[in-house]
């Protein structure tokens, strides 16, 4: 693009304001049109994973084999520090019946119903383990309490192996059709049902936990995020617009702005037929920022141009000639930067980085076209004294010269002791219960569950004997026996759920209940015969589906595990395999369950996402070499738009120490935003060069130029982070700080890093 053309577009542009902003209405609403079609998927948390992982699809089978759609669990903590006691009891036993009228329930398990079996004379006897808990004497509370804590089924599932705690399962079917109404339905009313038992039983305490209800929790805080925080960020952002510009009417240029970007990008989303997660809704704040910042640089050039005594449209023509390069430059880095969020395993940070990107690119187009339109209408007054600029330009910048040395060390051991920083980082994202902030009832139950009663996460293994009916095989159930045992020997384990127990205790029922005789049947006849008379003897609702698919060729097995990172989950699993293939290699089966799949998501996401930053780091890097037609100046403009990340992270390092997987993200968000600030820079230091200023005079009238756009637009990023950093989830909260944090230290960086690495840089040239 010649100088000439610059010129004649952009008088154009501004004396044909009319005909460009019809041109511009006609796209804003073709593209807007496409908002029609946007389809939103449903909050859950299963979105964290992409929809091809082979993971996922063997999930989703072994919940279609063992009938498994949802399940909740329910904490009773009496008063008393135990369950053994006659109130407790009665609570519990009226709690169990009440959660029975949960719709779409299927099955509800507590230590009251906990069908107990005996032997007697051959036979199999068969009930639940309380009767009728208002008639229990103390003999019978102590046998109670001593089956509970010593059969495999309950201790540490349906009660703790303490005494002290409850725990209620509530298995349910969930229909496919109208499946999110049901589940608001269904939630409402597992919440009443316990609400009512509180009312009745005010000193008793309980907590619920599960999917069901966490993806619940999550969509009322991203509502929140939607419907508060937003509003809010973007009030700020308008606010701060109005303080820094202080004229009304350029604000009115930077709200079309606002509106133009966000009714393009969303509707381009819909004609491109994307699926819109409201996880990705972080791109609501990125997309204002994005609009903000580019409007700033060109109001704040064209008021410049102003204060030297230009006319409106003169001076508009002169920010868009001053300014054009750099927005382009900024919003195509800004749109490689977001891009590489589709390496990401995460489909809702794609859908971002996708809806991001283009309206990066719309923010262009827009910035040299509809808002110079505006403009040219609009009777912008210029208020701000040319005298405060300059005064500021001139003592930052001699500053910065005078004490470039000092400041190139004081960054240099910055970020060595933030690199120590972020080596003290742990990876804790795959604890669902902890994706609330503690502000919701849901996040405080889980963490009373984890710390008091056991774990929340569970592995699911599918454990094949390979033929039809063979799981009476008493060479497999050796096997599975052999593998429940190894499993509850390793660290981590709290309780697994075995078909192999249920024969042993048949088989010491049928034995005179002789504690010797809890073992496996002493061949497969036998145990063939047990369970055909178990399951003829149990109720309605309490068969063994849940264990046995429907060949009766395989069992389930669930392990619950607790106070594990994502390293160790996959250690587990890894280890668990080889278990398998060393010992049982017929029934061998890998874990699954939303645990592990996250898990691996997790341990992809974080590998993926650096390969996509360094892709992009190297696009960029490639696209400033050519644009300012030197090696040395692009790849030095690395520098101040990664350390930031290095020294941020090392501060939360230092400060949290532990991050979710918005972190995988955040050096590419950063990146892409920060380095606008840089190009920006960058462009008025080499620009005032080549009007034959040295280094060190051209800093000065650099900081003239950009000093209060970068301030500007820095204040802008950072208040819409900072809000999305009060979400109440866990990864839009460190997603929002960090990047918050990133582009603030960014702006420092700018300001006195890179002028002396620009200064170090010419010198060495010179010599």
């Amino acid at each position: 693009m010649t100088s000439r053309f610059k010129i004649s577009f952009f008088d154009l542009v501004v004396d044909r304001y009319f005909w460009t902003m019809a041109a511009s209405f006609v796209v804003i609403a073709v593209l807007a049109a496409g908002a029609q079609h946007l389809v939103t998927v449903k909050v859950g948390i299963r979105n964290h994973f992409s929809e091809n992982d082979p993971l996922l699809v063997q999930l989703e089978q072994f919940e279609e084999t063992y009938a498994v759609s949802d399940s909740v669990l329910v904490i009773v903590a009496p008063p008393d520090d135990t369950v053994f006691t006659r109130e407790a009891l009665i609570a519990i036993d009226q709690l169990t019946e009440v959660l029975w009228r949960t719709p779409y329930a299927v099955r509800v398990d507590s230590i009251t119903n906990y069908l107990h079996t005996e032997g007697a004379d051959d036979s199999l006897i068969v009930g639940q383990l309380v009767d009728d808990a208002a008639l229990l004497d103390e003999a019978e509370i102590d046998r109670i309490r001593e089956i509970a804590l010593t059969a495999q089924e309950t201790a540490g599932r349906l009660v703790s192996r303490d005494g002290r705690l409850a725990g209620l399962i509530v298995s349910l079917a969930l229909p496919d059709e109208g499946r999110e109404q049901t589940r608001i339905e269904v939630v409402d009313d597992l919440y009443g049902f316990v609400n009512a038992q509180r009312a009745a039983n005010p000193d008793i305490e309980y907590h619920l936990y599960g999917e069901l209800l966490l993806n619940r929790a999550v969509r009322d805080a991203l509502n929140d995020d939607t419907s508060i925080l937003a509003p809010i960020a973007f009030a700020m952002m308008v606010l701060t617009a109005i303080v820094l510009l202080r004229s009304v009417w350029s604000v009115c240029g930077i709200l079309a702005m606002l509106i133009a970007v966000m009714a393009s990008s969303f509707g381009f989303a819909g004609w491109a037929g994307i699926k819109f997660y409201a996880e990705s809704g972080a791109a609501l704040f990125v997309l204002m920022a994005v609009a903000t910042a580019h409007s700033v640089h060109l109001i704040q050039g064209m008021m410049d141009g102003m204060l030297r005594g230009m006319e409106r449209t003169a001076a508009i023509v002169h920010s868009l000639q001053i300014n054009a390069r750099p927005i382009f430059l900024t919003s195509i880095t800004t749109m490689i930067g977001f891009l590489s969020l589709n390496f990401s395993e995460m489909p809702p940070f794609r859908v971002m980085g996708n809806i991001v990107a283009f309206g990066a690119m719309c923010a262009f187009v827009y910035s040299v076209t509809l808002l110079p339109a505006l403009l040219a209408v609009m009777p912008v007054r210029v208020k701000v004294k040319p005298k405060q600029g300059m005064e500021f330009s001139k003592t930052l910048g001699n500053f910065v010269v005078s004490n470039s040395t000092l400041l190139l060390w004081t960054f240099a051991i910055l970020t060595m002791v933030s690199a120590i920083g972020v080596s003290r980082i742990n990876l804790d994202d795959n604890n669902n219960a902890k994706l609330l902030d503690e502000s919701y009832e849901l996040r405080r139950s889980g963490d009373f569950i984890n710390e008091n009663f056991s774990g929340l996460d569970t592995f699911e293994f599918s454990l094949s004997s390979g033929v039809e009916g063979g799981i009476t095989d008493i060479a497999y159930l050796r096997q599975v026996d052999s593998f429940a045992d190894w499993l509850r020997e390793q660290p981590g384990v709290s309780h697994v759920t075995s078909i192999a127990d249920v024969m042993k205790r048949l088989n010491r029922n049928l034995h005179d209940d002789a504690n010797d005789s809890y073992v496996l049947p002493e061949n497969s006849d036998l145990a063939a015969q047990y369970l055909v008379l178990y399951e003829f003897s149990l109720p309605v609702g309490r068969d063994l589906n849940n264990l046995i698919n429907f060949e009766r060729s395989a069992t389930r097995m669930t392990v619950v595990i607790e106070g594990m990172s994502v390293k160790e989950q996959i250690e587990l699993d890894n280890h668990a395999s080889a278990w398998l293939q060393e010992n049982a290699p017929q029934i061998q089966a890998g874990a699954t369950g939303v645990t592990i799949v996250g898990a691996y998501s997790v341990m992809r996401n974080i590998v993926n996402m650096l390969i996509g930053t360094f892709i992009a780091m190297s696009i960029v890097s490639l696209l400033l070499i050519v644009a300012f037609k030197s090696l040395r100046f692009g790849l030095l403009s690395l520098v101040p738009n990664f350390l930031p990340a290095i020294i941020a992270m090392g501060a939360w390092g230092y400060a949290v120490g532990t991050v979710s997987i918005a972190a995988s993200i955040v050096t590419a968000v950063a990146f892409a935003i920060v380095v606008d600030d840089t190009i920006h820079l960058l462009s008025k230091y080499l620009n005032s060069r080549a009007e034959g200023k040295s280094p060190a005079e051209a800093i000065v009238p650099t900081f003239k130029l950009v000093g209060r756009p970068l301030l500007s637009t820095t204040l802008i990023f950072a208040l819409a982070f900072f809000v999305f950093g009060t979400s109440g989830l866990a990864t839009n909260q460190t997603l929002g700080l960090l990047v918050g944090m990133t582009v603030t230290i960014a702006l420092v960086a700018d300001f006195l890093l890179f002028p002396p690495l620009l200064l170090a840089l010419d010198k060495a040239k010179q010599r």
